[in-house]
């Protein structure tokens, strides 16, 4: 039954769809401001965009606007309005550093105006599917009785055009009080013919490269292996199946990408392979740094209660951090839970190299009183320092694949988001060989030589 519904989980998620052919839906929404898309775009790239179906209640003001930014930080002329609507600004106060389009719908004049400001996109081409754009405003057409429609196209032909541009949808009544409205919008992005965003174009060469150093890892680890084999323990098999499934993660990735830029939209066989190698990996990465962590078939042959305990915690909370990381890659920017599931997994995701923390104190803890006794301080003293540094070592790794990465990914320019994936997986890659280093079956090991009696290995006494 469990794996029914896993199964089921998976085929639900590919039905959201990951692609750059957006249809965005909503009826009887609410929401002040929405997000509709970002993408970056480089010279000869455009944006489409087709609004139909729209309905509302009340004509207070209703538009989109189109916000050019050089990161991806969250733009700096929309964190000023959440109090406030954007279509509303007095365009005399607004700085001249801001860079945006504004339509707005004139529902009794049949016509959307829009503004530009900024000196980077007074030059922007602006089209609709029938013509280019006049000065200030394009044709908003009654399809029927109340129910408006309009499109228009943004090309990008200079470089100082290029950036990476956010899509927002304002209802500015909704300030003031609830006002529904219905409203379906079509969106096509593309870079020439490359359907990915302009700092994604690396990535499938990126993944790739990755998925190939990760395969040669687990050759050289099966080499050692092979050499040592009377040193091999359980758990450096289960490195090697986290290297293999390192590699098949990445190279699902990589062809995932493919498509994404070929077709605008994802293969499902791919992407259902992609995220079962993903969490696969997930999973078997964490068992592995909790086995090494509290010492299983090194310093004692048996896990302890607690030890099994962080288990019973680890592997539910890595399946449902891997479930909102699917989902919200998934999800399109516009849905209400792109956020919510966005949050769930950064916070999971933090608790769950939190915990694996615990074993690795437990150990050190363990390895302290263990080394005062006569004719083993020696050995338990090696060890004790190599599971101080295993433990820094974990640190570093949380904070800077969570934290320093992240940081990079918002300040460097849209062009070079790919970096955030590049120092992720090398960091990752490193790690990967430090771990194999530091915990290869070899017998001049610190951490495999004379391994402690039952009786000195039973943490629950610790």
């Amino acid at each position: 039954m469990s794996v029914y519904r896993v199964a089921v989980v998976f085929c639900l998620l590919m039905l959201i769809g990951e692609c750059r052919i957006h249809k965005l839906t909503f009826e009887g929404d609410t929401r002040r401001q929405i997000g509709l898309t970002t993408f970056g775009l480089l010279k000869g790239g455009r944006i489409n965009v087709n609004v139909t179906r729209f309905q509302y209640q009340n004509d207070v003001g209703f538009g989109i606007s189109l916000d050019k930014a050089k990161s991806e930080g969250v733009s700096a002329y929309m964190e000023n309005h959440n109090e406030k609507c954007a279509l509303k600004d007095d365009l005399s106060k607004v700085p001249e550093s801001y860079s945006t389009i504004r339509f707005i719908m004139d529902f009794h004049r049949g016509r959307v105006n829009f503004t530009r400001l900024g000196d980077d996109l007074h030059t922007l081409l602006l089209a609709t599917s029938k013509e280019q754009i006049g000065n200030d405003s394009l044709p908003l057409l009654e399809e029927a009785p109340k129910k408006y429609s309009f499109d228009f196209q943004v090309s990008v032909d200079h470089d100082d055009e290029e950036g990476l541009y956010n899509l927002f949808f304002h209802n500015c009544y909704g300030y003031e009080s609830v006002s529904a409205f219905n409203l379906t919008v079509h969106i096509e992005e593309k870079n020439g013919e490359n359907y990915l965003s302009a700092g994604e174009m690396p990535l499938p060469y990126l993944y790739g490269t990755f998925s190939a150093l990760s395969f040669c890892l687990a050759m050289v680890w099966i080499v050692v292996l092979r050499r040592h084999r009377e040193s091999v323990f359980k758990i450096h098999y289960l490195m090697l199946g986290l290297l293999f499934a390192k590699t098949l993660s990445m190279m699902f990735h990589a062809v995932n990408y493919h498509f994404i830029a070929l077709e605008g939209k994802h293969e499902a066989a791919w992407a259902i392979l992609y995220y079962i190698t993903h969490l696969l990996r997930g999973i078997l990465l964490f068992i592995a740094i909790v086995l090494i962590g509290a010492g299983w078939n090194f310093i004692k042959h048996v896990l302890s209660t607690r030890d099994k305990k962080i288990f019973a915690i680890i592997l539910p909370l890595q399946v449902l951090a891997n479930v909102a990381s699917i989902i919200f890659e998934e999800s399109e920017e516009s849905d209400p839970r792109y956020t919510t599931w966005k949050e769930i997994f950064v916070l999971v995701d933090l608790i769950c190299y939190g915990v694996i923390l615990f074993p690795v104190v437990w150990s050190i803890r363990h390895l302290q009183q263990a080394s005062k006794v006569d004719g083993k301080a020696a050995t338990n003293l090696e060890k004790l320092r190599l599971f101080r540094l295993f433990y820094v070592v974990i640190v570093c790794f949380i904070y800077f694949t969570r934290i320093i990465v992240y940081l990079l990914k918002i300040t460097v320019p849209f062009k070079y988001s790919w970096m955030e994936e590049f120092f992720r997986e090398t960091a990752t890659l490193f790690f990967f060989i430090y771990v194999g280093y530091s915990f290869r079956p070899a017998s001049d090991n610190p951490y495999l030589r004379l391994p402690l009696s039952d009786d000195e290995a039973d943490m629950d006494d610790v």
